[in-house]
């Protein structure tokens, strides 16, 4: 699993300004959208939180326990990560840290017709170049590890929202457009992470997942992935991105240092590692490792042991 990447954190209210210690709400209304700063100062238990629009969440510092009614098991939310609520979903919320450590997050409830002419007008105008696939939401990828790209369009929403602007409605449309791509093409990337067997032999960027997992250890190049997709090397680097938000290359690296975590996990040396994970130079390992991680194999290696001692 790749590091997350975090929200930008905003300022937490002070007690004598807070309405209420349990999710206290501040809200910003456009036209199309409406933002909710939520924050939570004491520890509680079966908070209820629905949405009437499609919400999108993101969780900025703090812990949450919680599940979605009829669909998960109670799971722990954290920093980094952000979930799809459909319009009636239910979410039931324990914050068993806030005592000694607030809990704030972001939810922003996005008009249904907005983001049906928003995708609508990206497949009539901007169509995936694999025709087999098209803008859409995924109902089953509602739980998500933010890219950049995502945290960045997000910030980007936050930054607008308390800016003092006269053409606030209109930024912010423009940036719920770019929030509405980003969130698709995570979705994209996990989904087919997930299910890559399933569709291997009946869509091209499964059988390409499936492709780089399989030759993980070997050097592989965005010429064969795109001989693979029976595509030219500028079509398959572009449809790649389109799909998935991220360049092959990047999808390549970050494979190899999932690859490389599951063997650290496993106690082996780090060249070693880096060597069956399909790094030539371990060094550059070493370096892409702590970009991507934030801490070096050895140091992820010890934390590792840690948590088991």
């Amino acid at each position: 699993m790749t590091k997350k990447s975090l929200l930008n954190p905003l300022k937490l209210r002070t007690i004598r300004n807070l309405n209420t210690m349990v999710e206290n709400k501040k809200s910003y209304t456009y036209n199309n959208c409406e933002l909710d700063i939520y924050e939570t100062h004491t520890a509680v238990q079966n908070i209820s939180l629905k949405f009437d629009d499609f919400a999108f969440i993101g969780m900025i510092r703090g812990k949450k326990d919680l599940r979605i009614a009829n669909k998960t098991e109670k799971f722990e939310y954290l920093p980094g990560e952000s979930l799809i609520m459909l319009p009636g979903e239910e979410m039931i919320i324990d914050f068993p840290e806030a005592d000694t450590t607030p809990s704030q997050c972001i939810a922003l409830s996005i008009d249904s017709n907005f983001i049906k002419s928003t995708v609508d007008y990206l497949n009539g105008n901007f169509p995936k170049i694999d025709t087999a696939s098209e803008w859409k939401f995924s109902d089953e990828c509602f739980y998500l590890f933010n890219s950049p790209s995502l945290s960045s369009a997000t910030n980007n929403i936050l930054r607008i929202a308390v800016e003092n602007n006269s053409a606030k409605d209109f930024m912010t449309d423009l940036a719920l457009k770019e929030l509405l791509i980003r969130i698709m093409q995570t979705q994209a990337r996990k989904f087919f992470e997930m299910n890559y067997l399933h569709y291997k032999d009946v869509n091209r960027f499964a059988a390409i997942i499936a492709y780089i997992k399989n030759n993980i250890r070997e050097k592989i190049s965005v010429d064969a992935l795109a001989k693979q997709a029976y595509m030219s090397k500028s079509n398959f680097f572009r449809a790649f991105k389109q799909e998935f938000g991220i360049s092959p290359n990047h999808f390549i690296l970050q494979e190899r240092i999932v690859k490389a975590k599951s063997l650290l996990q496993n106690q082996l040396p780090v060249c070693e590692a880096a060597y069956q994970a399909g790094f030539s130079d371990a060094n550059y390992f070493i370096k892409a490792f702590k970009e991507v991680e934030g801490i070096t194999p050895k140091h992820f290696q010890r934390d590792v042991l840690l948590k088991k001692g």
